[in-house]
């Protein structure tokens, strides 16, 4: 593989993360100078891995004037969440479907671990766990993955990433609300149930309430920087 495509993937990767995780601000103007210097390459490679996130919806092209970070509003939200209740629900009934005993293990596994761990580093404010956003994503992942249909997976796991960026923009304001934990073993169990239905209904239910709360969360957001500003 030549060695610039492959710097161009790496940078593409760290690029992405720090999108998904907040150091990049919605609608923040990515400048080449500063991103050579934050990243330690060349504009070549920086060129290709910002025009694959541009391709992702994660970055948007300015005609003649770089790149900026793409926003994230209320109607990006809505949409992103619609999407996932229509490509997860279809996925986990056909992994209830077609899962065997290893798979049910992998599932118990990863809802165990998830247990385990904070959504916060503190208690009385929320401080991002990146540990917790690794093992959420495990164990949505492993509920769906054998749902027969890798390309299908890989769109729900690339739909995943973007969530997990309006959960780090809002969580600050949003946190605590609700009984993730709960919402999670609820959803564990009938799935290892092989109840499809219920399965389905919870997940998109889980989805949807997310959305409620992190909309409210924009909205806090949005009022608290006009009044700032």
């Amino acid at each position: 593989m030549d060695s610039s495509l492959t710097l161009a993937r790496l940078v593409e990767a760290r690029l992405r993360a720090d999108i998904l995780h907040g150091v990049h601000r919605p609608g923040a103007k990515l400048r080449l100078e500063a991103l050579r210097e934050r990243y330690g390459v060349g504009a070549s490679p920086l060129r290709e891995a910002l025009a694959a996130l541009a391709a992702e919806g994660l970055v948007q092209r300015l005609d003649q004037r770089g790149f900026r970070v793409a926003g994230a509003d209320q109607a990006a939200l809505a949409d992103l969440v619609e999407t996932r209740c229509l490509a997860e629900t279809a996925a986990l009934r056909a992994a209830i479907a077609r899962g065997d005993a290893a798979w049910e293990e992998r599932v118990l596994v990863a809802h165990h671990r998830l247990a385990r761990a904070s959504r916060s580093l503190e208690a009385d404010a929320f401080v991002p766990n990146p540990a917790w956003d690794a093992l959420h994503r495990d164990f949505h992942l492993a509920l769906l993955e054998p749902c027969g249909a890798p390309s299908l997976l890989a769109f729900c796991a690339d739909l995943h990433d973007r969530s997990t960026r309006f959960r780090n923009l809002s969580n600050s304001l949003a946190y605590p609300q609700r009984d993730v934990a709960a919402e999670h073993a609820a959803l564990c169990e009938v799935t290892l149930a092989r109840r499809a239905e219920d399965a389905a209904a919870l997940l998109e239910k889980h989805y949807r309430h997310t959305a409620n709360v992190l909309g409210d969360a924009l909205e806090q957001k949005t009022a608290v920087e006009s009044d700032a500003g």
